[in-house]
């Protein structure tokens, strides 16, 4: 692993080849069972798609992770919509994934490090994100990083034709006056 370089990047464009590089990453990580809610890879253009419609949409800060300059996941942070007042101090952290050829280089962590940076950069006061309950290596990096769980829904997915229970996380980004600090 010496002379590895090991990255994480905000981006807003994705050039042709970081646009393969980043759907072959995707399609290794659903085929491992990491995926961000596919159970299967879709057919090519269908992701393409979805990461050319990530990069469109305001609310949506697409980063990924690189290894040796090929991009091998990602992570989103997804702020609340306008209307959404009453939520409006709470972002997401979501399409969180490291392909398997690249995992043990700590890009997981790098990536979720990154979207909290940029949570608190944009004056988020809260970061959510949910796992399923089969990901354990994701649940201990979360859990490490100071993520709370809060929850547990029995029926959060259903893969392979078998109910998998799902974890729900939130941090706080700014510090809690006593009495508003959650149980």
């Amino acid at each position: 692993m010496a002379g590895t370089s090991v990255g994480v990047e905000r981006v807003d464009k994705l050039k042709t080849g970081d646009l393969h590089d980043l759907c072959d990453a995707a399609d290794d990580a659903i085929r491992s069972g990491g995926g961000f809610g596919w159970l299967e890879p879709p057919a090519r253009e269908v992701m393409e798609r979805y990461w050319k419609g990530v990069l469109v949409v305001p609310e949506r800060i697409l980063f990924v992770g690189r290894l040796d300059g090929v991009i091998c996941g990602s992570a989103q942070l997804v702020k609340p919509p306008r209307n959404n007042e009453a939520q409006a101090h709470a972002a997401t952290l979501t399409t969180g994934f490291v392909a398997p050829w690249a995992r043990g280089h700590g890009l997981a962590r790098k990536l979720t490090l990154a979207v909290e940076a940029a949570a608190r950069e944009e004056g988020f006061a809260v970061l959510n994100l949910d796992v399923r309950a089969t990901q354990e290596a994701a649940i201990t990096l979360y859990e490490h990083l100071g993520f709370r769980r809060w929850g547990t829904h029995p029926r959060y997915a259903r893969v392979d034709g078998r109910t998998v229970a799902g974890h729900f996380y939130f941090k706080d980004l700014i510090p809690t006056e006593p009495d508003e600090t959650p149980p």
